[in-house]
Formats: C-alpha cells, structure tokens, sequence
C-alpha cells in the first residue's frame, strides 16, 4: 500500500509539532516518530484502526490512536490517504 498525506494532513502535523514543542519540547520529537511510525504500519496493516461510524463508508475511513493524538485515513483499492491529525482534546476534523 501508498501511503499518501492531504494538505490538510501536512498543516496538522506541523502544528501537533509545534504545539508539543511549545508544551513539552523533549517530548515533541518522540510524539512525531512515534506518528510516523503508526503511519508507516498502516501500509502493511491497513485495518488497525478503528471504523468511523458516522462516516459515509466506515470500512474505508478509520482512526488510528497514537497515545493521545488521532489519525484519520481513508483506505482506497492499494493507497492509504492521511486525511486529518489531532490532538484528543481538540475538536475532531471532520474533514
């Protein structure tokens, strides 16, 4: 499987960065790998991540909890799409 990034997805990661460096800055670059090594599981275990209900095709997007932050994905014929990223206590992105 691709995996491929909205730029949406881009803008998140840069401020989930920015935001854990402001707040905790040793933590920050351990939060980021650990995100990217979640993404990267996802190209060999695509169906780790749990079903969005409310979402129009609750096989295809799902979200994936890397301790307190959440990715949402889109599964597509051989491609993953990282739709959006946050924080557990930020509003969800619904996009």
């Amino acid at each position: 499987m691709t995996i491929h990034y909205t730029h949406e997805s881009i803008s998140d990661l840069a401020r989930l960065r920015e935001f854990n460096a402001e707040n905790n800055p040793s933590a920050a670059s351990r939060i980021a790998t650990e995100l990217k090594q979640g993404i990267k599981r996802l190209a060999k275990f695509p169906n780790i991540g749990i079903a969005v209900i409310n979402a129009p095709n609750p096989q295809a997007i799902r979200d994936l909890y890397i301790g307190n932050n959440i990715i949402r994905y889109l599964i597509a014929n051989n491609d993953i799409y990282i739709l959006r990223l946050w924080h557990d206590k930020e509003s969800e992105r619904n996009s």
